[in-house]
């Protein structure tokens, strides 16, 4: 998969553009049920695959990115440790999920 340079700094700014932004960010930080409460501001969020994939790449230890607590990415990560660019292995599983 070939990546252009304009692609590669839409996903760069990726941030700005998120149904969090006008959240205040300490509500991501937070444990047991109450992550699955802020969870549900990913579910409808713009660009939830370019967070995901950015919290997997680099290996985000806390808070909720893209929809996924940090348990949760861990386990991911355990499980295909040899993934290096999440972007890419996100975005063929949807494409696949919505039959393209």
């Amino acid at each position: 998969m070939s990546v252009t340079r304009s692609a590669v700094t839409e996903r760069e700014g990726w941030a700005a553009r998120g149904a969090c932004t006008d959240q205040d960010p300490d509500g991501f930080f937070v444990q047991g049920a109450d992550q699955q409460k802020v969870k549900i501001t990913c579910l409808s969020c713009p660009v939830r695959t370019e967070c995901l994939a950015d919290a997997l790449d680099n290996r985000v230890e806390f808070g909720v990115w893209g929809g996924m607590t940090e348990r949760e990415r861990r386990r991911l990560l355990r499980q295909h440790p040899g993934i290096r660019d999440w972007y890419a292995v996100l975005t063929r599983v949807a494409q696949r999920a919505a039959g393209q």
